[in-house]
């Protein structure tokens, strides 16, 4: 086929799809024309920027979730229920901006009948309430969703609505993704010392002059390589937990004896990050159970961050260009045999 034919067969598909795309286009505007009589005045369900400013208390009950609960609490949000908690900002902070997209777009139903239908039932819809003090200012329930918009009912009003704007993920979060997973924060170069102990023996790690050294067991580690130390607090600076443990004991999580203890001094009034790492999570998993000194609960973190804390010597030396670079094992993971030829 010639370069003209193949631009004449492209043209002529472009035009087909162009002429799918309009009619279904034309349709869906037929289709929502039937719902919504011309000139019928849709219900205002965004909340607007003052308003937002304002709420107070968040109520949202996801199915397969639970319910949880938000509240403002001097600047900050909390996660008041189903567990007191530090709220994660950011999350909460997509919630509110969300408020502000909705947006009825059409009528399907003027009554209640088509709840279950459309999932807006009590049992299957995402319900959300939002106050101002004791002034509430969200009431909706959301459904299904389709290529004509959200499934969505008002609080108190019978009827199903078609609303643009709503972002299912920000709402149908996991009660771990609403609390705050910050473990630690600090600048790596702040840091002036670094002690781990764990089933391997002791490291020490101390900054002087911006070049650190390290020892194992007392002794100067045999090809010491500095730049793993500043790897190593690269894991730490911003360690945030993958999971929370609250109803874990400390015999489930081994934080009753712990694998390996973490100790980073930072300068001036830093202060010191301390860190207890106990059992991996599961029988294949590498993440690892671990507490912060004063924190409240027990997290997860992952594997990259654990390694550091349950290493070896050789983690913190530098490769022999002898031999090949081998994948790293996880950690707590044993070495899988060779096959046999």
């Amino acid at each position: 086929m010639t370069n003209d034919k193949k631009i004449y067969v492209a043209l002529g598909v472009l035009a087909v799809l162009g002429g799918t795309l309009f009619a279904l286009s034309k349709s869906a505007r037929e289709d929502a024309a039937k719902h919504t009589p011309a000139g019928a005045q849709l219900p205002e369900i965004k909340v607007a920027d003052a308003d937002v400013e304002k709420i107070v208390k968040i109520q949202i009950d996801a199915p397969g979730k639970g319910k949880v609960t938000l509240e403002k609490q001097g600047d900050a949000w909390r996660l008041t229920a189903p567990i007191a908690y530090a709220a994660s900002q950011a999350n909460v902070k997509s919630l509110l901006d969300n408020l502000k997209q909705l947006k009825v777009k059409e009528s399907i139903d003027k009554t209640a009948a088509a709840y279950a239908q459309h999932e807006l039932d009590d049992v299957k819809a995402t319900h959300v309430v939002a106050w101002a003090g004791a002034d509430k200012k969200v009431d909706l329930y959301f459904g299904k969703s389709g290529s004509r918009g959200q499934m969505t009912r008002i609080g108190g009003q019978d009827g199903v609505w078609v609303s643009g704007g709503y972002s299912a993920w920000v709402y149908g979060r996991e009660l771990k993704d609403w609390r705050d997973k910050e473990i630690a924060k600090f600048e790596d170069a702040n840091a002036v010392s670094v002690a781990i102990t764990n089933v391997n023996g002791s490291f020490a790690f101390a900054k002087n002059d911006d070049k650190w050294s390290g020892t194992f067991g007392g002794k100067p580690i045999a090809g010491f390589d500095p730049e793993k130390v500043k790897e190593m607090l690269r894991a730490y600076k911003t360690l945030a937990a993958e999971d929370f443990a609250d109803e874990k004991t400390d015999a489930d999580t081994g934080l009753d004896k712990p694998a390996a203890t973490v100790a980073i001094t930072l300068s001036g009034d830093g202060g010191t990050v301390k860190l207890a790492v106990g059992k991996t999570t599961g029988a294949t998993g590498t993440s690892r159970f671990a507490r912060r000194e004063g924190a409240p609960s027990a997290f997860v973190i992952g594997s990259w961050s654990a390694d550091w804390a349950t290493a070896a010597e050789a983690k913190f030396a530098k490769a022999d260009p002898a031999k090949p670079a081998a994948a790293p094992a996880a950690s707590g993971d044993a070495p899988k045999p060779k096959k046999k030829k």
